[in-house]
């Protein structure tokens, strides 16, 4: 265990490059058997540990989570918690306490397990939290301040930004599953909120991995899927466009020729008897 004593250093502290992120404490608790902290209070800096082994738990803001070997968690500045080791399975853990002007830069309130669940991912973890024992062995000079607040940067950056293969690989699943979905419930006038309730998912993600791998949000692609089908009940049936709009979910046949229109870049009618079998993306 480390402490920096940041208030001795206050010039360093204030430097431009390090007064965005700096830590005041660092340490390393192998097979911390017993070991268990409270505060009540919280404490002034944020807490970030990650488990090399074992098991332990953390409880804050009234929820209690399990963190296993490769996994991360982060406790926020003034909020009451604790933590201790699994009594069969003590934990072995690296952390730090940390604060500056970027925390708000990383999701360090959504107090969630960040699992590291490559060899690569928890190789560079262990290689970052020995840069800063090595650099903290050292001398307390403006330069070695520096380097540390960048290495602290990199470790929050390696648990929070650096995208996970196995997270790619869930995000195209999610993608995919809710997209047939869609074609499954094209009659259906399915909202954000119908979809994110089918797949146990929060809107603001479902959002984010569509325009990520769609370049669109779901409510969008959802109406493009339809005006498709659309197209192609014009071309291949005799149905009439209040039956195709009926078909698809719209009880209003004008409604839906705007947005057909919108989509297609001419009317249902003017569609049926073109020459063009393909509309604007």
């Amino acid at each position: 265990m480390i402490v920096l004593p940041t208030e001795s250093f206050q010039d360093y502290v204030e430097h431009p490059l390090v007064r965005r992120l700096y830590l005041t404490d660092v340490g390393f608790f192998p097979h911390a058997e017993h070991h268990f902290r409270e505060r009540k209070d919280g404490i002034e800096e944020y807490i970030f540990i990650y488990c090399t082994e074992g098991m332990g738990t953390v409880h804050v803001k009234g929820k209690t989570y399990t963190l296993r070997e490769n996994e991360a968690f982060c406790i926020p500045h003034n909020t009451p918690h604790r933590y201790y080791a699994c009594a069969e399975d003590p934990w072995s853990i690296l952390w730090v306490h940390f604060k500056g002007e970027d925390v708000s830069c990383f999701p360090l309130e959504e107090c969630r397990v960040v699992s590291l669940s490559s060899a690569h991912a928890t190789n560079r973890m262990h290689f970052l939290f020995d840069l800063l024992f090595r650099v903290l062995d050292g001398h307390y000079t403006l330069g070695n301040f520096i380097y540390i607040s960048q290495v602290l940067s990199l470790i929050l950056s390696e648990a929070y930004f650096r995208e996970k293969q196995n997270s790619v690989r869930e995000q195209n699943k999610h993608v995919t599953n809710v997209i047939r979905y869609m074609y499954r419930h094209l009659e259906e006038n399915l909202t954000l909120a119908d979809l994110a309730a089918e797949f146990e998912l929060s809107k603001s993600y479902l959002n984010a991995v569509f325009q990520k791998y769609t370049q669109h949000s779901p409510m969008d692609f959802f109406i493009h899927l339809k005006m498709k089908q659309a197209c192609r009940l014009l071309r291949t049936t005799d149905l009439y466009i209040y039956q195709i709009a009926g078909a698809l979910g719209y009880a209003d046949q004008y409604y839906f020729s705007r947005i057909f229109r919108k989509v297609v870049g001419m009317s249902p009618k003017e569609y049926k008897h073109s020459e063009y079998f393909h509309y604007k993306e």
